[in-house]
C-alpha cells in the first residue's frame, strides 16, 4: 500500500488515501474525507511509479 496525498475535484480540500498497487490497474469509487462526495479514481502503473487520475463522479 501506497500512501498518496490528493486534491478533492469537489470541494479542493486534500487528503491522505492509501493505493493498493499490488492489484496492477484499477478503476474504484472512494468518498471525500472532507465533503463525503464520490470521487473516481483511476490508478494506473507506470516505470515513474503510481499514477493517479480524479474525477468528479458528474462528469
Amino acid at each position: 500500500m501506497d500512501e498518496m496525498t490528493v486534491t478533492c475535484p469537489y470541494c479542493g480540500e486534500p487528503f491522505t488515501t492509501l493505493v493498493d498497487t499490488s492489484a496492477g490497474d484499477q478503476d474504484y469509487i472512494e468518498d471525500c474525507v472532507v465533503c463525503c462526495r464520490p470521487i473516481e479514481f483511476r490508478l494506473r502503473l507506470a516505470a515513474g511509479g503510481p499514477e493517479l487520475e480524479l474525477r468528479r463522479d458528474d462528469d
